[in-house]
């Protein structure tokens, strides 16, 4: 249940929102139907996914049980045919559109040698020209509705290159959202309001069930958070627009003080979501309190840690932030090649059954150097150097932050999160990576 109360003002509004049948589409369109809202649910999933809860028609059901009305619409963002049909549909239905979400989107965090063609193409007609397609069709009665808004789940425009350099594709294709922000608020600035909502942290759905891996739950909010402030902005008169909003900012400001209600595991640290730069001494003061390791990087444009003694000019000087810097401690017994003696005392054949992957690891700082583990061929392997064959994963890291990941005092969804850890390869291998991890962080 959201914290934030119900005030009727949607009451009777017709609210058209793409990707509604699961999720924080979902949640938005719950939401609003306690105001006695109709809802077009425009979404793919007609018949049950294989693997992710949820229809349009099941969603129907939930909103009309919440109060409001619902219209179930097959809908890809991606088929101009299919978008016009449904808003059709919509105003034949209830007479209007008064509100557009553009909720709906595609991701896949692989770097650009990575990231397929077939994947290009689905993030960018998704998630940027569907948003454009979708307002397109939409405007012409949005301009005609006395509350006509536009509200797209899509970022601040953040140029730090940590967030192109991981996934390049999947942030040109969110950014592309965010322009439209741009755009059409100054477009149609008096006739249709046209804002940005985006997550302080990480929001617990189906996708970040893939992308996390087991337990990250306990580290993200409840897609309540942003129905609660997607009704905020959505309840505003239209000269609130141009605006990137981020979610607990408004929330605060209207008054909530308390948001454990909000968290899957109130009390638990909580993961920063992408494209906000966080101050980083805040962070950690925030993940100390809570009994975690202050894991998050310590300035926007460099990821090696800090470093202490002999070595410390050297850390700061003109090789710090390369990938590639070998220092003498490299074979000298240091943490990086204690944590690979346990590595290796951990593989067995039945551990190489069930991962089948091989997986290279670039670190950088004190014992920066080529490391691999085998967990493909035969009994495995691991040590340093590049691996005897194909990588299926590259992690790039420092060696500091790479031992803390493999000894449970890092959790990798936060190395990755905070620009930490880059990942390139085969993302399912990873997550299996990860939950690898456990067994070894035991024996560490």
């Amino acid at each position: 249940m959201t914290m934030l109360p119900n005030t009727g003002k949607l009451r009777g509004c017709t609210l058209f929102i793409t990707g509604a049948s699961r999720g924080i589409g979902k949640a938005i369109a719950l939401k609003a139907a306690r105001d006695g809202a109709n809802i077009v649910i425009a979404a793919k999933t007609g018949v049950p996914h294989r693997t992710l809860p949820g229809t349009i028609y099941t969603a129907a059901e939930e909103i009309e049980a919440a109060g409001g009305k619902a219209l179930p619409c097959i809908v890809n963002v991606r088929e101009e045919e299919q978008i016009a049909e449904a808003v059709n549909k919509a105003v034949q239905t209830y007479g209007g559109i008064d509100v557009l979400v553009n909720n709906a989107s595609a991701i896949s965090l692989t770097g650009t040698l990575e990231t397929s063609t077939k994947k290009v193409d689905l993030m960018m007609s998704a998630n940027t020209r569907g948003t454009y397609l979708t307002s397109k069709l939409c405007l012409p009665y949005l301009r005609k509705s006395k509350i006509g808004h536009i509200l797209n789940i899509s970022p601040p425009i953040n140029l730090n290159p940590v967030w192109f350099r991981s996934h390049c594709a999947y942030t040109i294709s969110k950014y592309g959202m965010s322009m439209c922000v741009l755009g059409m608020a100054e477009e149609f600035r008096g006739e249709v309001a046209v804002n940005a909502l985006w997550p302080q942290t990480a929001i617990y759905t189906s996708a970040m069930d893939m992308l996390g891996g087991a337990g990250v739950e306990k580290q993200c909010r409840k897609t309540d958070i942003l129905a609660d402030a997607a009704y905020c902005i959505l309840t505003k008169p239209k000269s609130f627009t141009g605006n990137f909003v981020i979610d607990e900012t408004l929330l605060r400001e209207e008054g909530v003080k308390n948001f454990d209600a909000y968290a899957v595991a109130p009390g638990h640290p909580l993961l920063p979501d992408f494209f906000l730069d966080v101050d980083p001494d805040t962070l950690a003061m925030k993940m100390e309190a809570h009994g975690a390791s202050p894991v998050f990087r310590e300035g926007k444009k460099q990821d090696l840690p800090k470093h202490e003694g002999p070595d410390k000019a050297k850390a700061e000087g003109p090789e710090r932030g390369k990938h590639h810097v070998h220092f003498a401690a490299k074979n000298s017994g240091g943490p990086v090649v204690e944590t690979f003696k346990i590595i290796k005392g951990a593989i067995n054949e039945e551990v190489v059954k069930s991962v089948q992957g091989i997986y290279q690891f670039e670190l950088s700082g004190e014992e920066g150097g080529t490391w691999y583990l085998d967990l493909k061929n035969k009994g495995g392997s691991a040590g340093s150097g590049e691996a005897p064959e194909k990588a299926d994963v590259i992690m790039s890291i420092s060696s500091s932050d790479f031992v803390k990941m493999f000894s449970g005092k890092l959790k990798p969804t936060i190395a990755f999160m905070s620009g930490k850890l880059t990942i390139k390869g085969d993302m399912a291998l990873a997550i299996k990576l990860e939950k690898l991890m456990g067994q070894f962080s035991a024996k560490l």
